[in-house]
């Protein structure tokens, strides 16, 4: 069948509009016929008379006859009257069809006040605060009875599994952890290089390096790189289990995914984090030493000498007491996450994304606690 491009004649008097279809108005010709009918009811501005004569045209489809329903609709609501002449029989069916399903009473969405709508969002997400603070719980729980048949049972260890996430989650980051110690060492020496030489107190360099790093900077920038580094990665490999019905499979089969799978790896961060911040230690001083060589022209062997009256051996143990604690934090919430990932890839990414960002977070608010305690029993 040949296709005739939809036309619309328009005839203007004082008091009527007369409109002419030509043409086939369907989906794929009557696409401009829609503009010219919406600049028609922009120009008419007293009431005229719309007369529209369908007699002259050819074929109809649901598209043409929803213009023709939405013009019938606008020119209503300005007051302006109608009137379809030269309508046919199948015209009238195709009409009546789509009348009756626009003039259905369809619910208008409910338009919120912007008070109310933030306290409902307020009020969703304390909901799921506390939703995940009672998951947490009870995944604390299921940790502390698992932790309990390890006690009971030590031939259940996993030992192979524990050297395995040792390896991975502290030997192959040694290489990032040299390297942001050792900038955070440059970067604290530079900056207090600069202030301490305005008052010829070059010397006193050493200490702030040497308790500084031991004391804070050490333990809390290892456990951040740990928690983007391990933290994710052991909430990416519980969440792809989780997706491939792995640790369903590892229930059905009788195992318990607890003692397989998160015991090990919280294990294993907890035997290796204080270790790590040992290693951070030597880097960051080191990169002090280096900056105060260069900068104050203090020689290694006397930043060294000074280093051992000044650097006191609580401030390397504190900081050293941190690490099991920082590493617990960082596994749990990391294998919780991993745990809460549900039957689809996003939620891989969403999920690993909350346990690096809780993570830091319980690290930053931990040491924060550590420091509050530990000034008020002066140590």
């Amino acid at each position: 069948m040949e296709i005739n491009k939809a036309k619309l004649n328009i005839i203007q008097t004082d008091t009527t509009i007369s409109l002419q279809n030509r043409g086939d108005w369907i989906i794929s010709t009557v696409s401009p016929m829609g503009i010219k009918l919406k600049k028609i009811l922009k120009s008419i501005n007293t009431k005229k008379e719309i007369l529209w004569d369908f007699s002259y045209a050819d074929h109809f489809d649901s598209a043409g006859m929803m213009l023709v329903i939405e013009f019938e609709d606008h020119c209503s609501k300005k007051g302006l009257q109608l009137k379809r002449i030269g309508f046919s029989e199948e015209h009238e069916k195709i009409y009546r069809l789509l009348r009756n399903n626009t003039t259905q009473n369809i619910p208008k969405p409910n338009q919120k006040n912007i008070f109310y709508q933030t306290v409902e969002n307020l009020g969703k997400s304390t909901v799921h605060l506390f939703t995940d603070i009672l998951a947490f719980i009870a995944f604390m729980g299921e940790l502390t009875i698992q932790l309990g048949y390890y006690l009971r049972h030590p031939s259940s260890i996993h030992i192979k599994a524990i050297f395995k996430y040792i390896e991975s989650s502290a030997i192959r980051a040694l290489g990032i952890i040299a390297l942001t110690s050792f900038l955070i060492g440059v970067v604290i020496a530079y900056q207090s290089a600069v202030q301490l030489e305005r008052f010829g107190a070059n010397i006193f360099i050493i200490d702030m390096i040497g308790i500084s790093i031991t004391r804070e900077l050490a333990p809390l920038i290892t456990a951040i790189v740990v928690a983007g580094r391990s933290g994710s990665a052991y909430t990416a490999q519980l969440g792809v289990m989780k997706l491939t019905e792995e640790i369903d499979a590892m229930k059905t089969m009788g195992f318990e995914p607890f003692r397989f799978l998160v015991l090990p790896r919280i294990i294993a961060l907890m035997i290796s984090m204080p270790l790590l911040i040992f290693f951070a230690d030597i880097v960051g001083i080191f990169g002090g030493m280096v900056v105060a060589k260069a900068q104050l022209n203090i020689s290694f062997s006397s930043f060294l000498e000074h280093l051992q009256g000044a650097l006191d051996s609580k401030h390397y143990w504190v900081g050293i007491f941190k690490g099991p604690f920082f590493a617990w934090l960082i596994a749990a919430v990391a294998c919780f996450r991993g745990l809460q990932v549900s039957r689809d890839t996003e939620s891989i990414g969403r999920y690993t994304t909350t346990s690096v960002v809780n993570a830091i977070f319980l690290v930053i608010a931990c040491d924060a606690l550590f420091s509050i305690i530990l000034t008020e029993f002066k140590i």
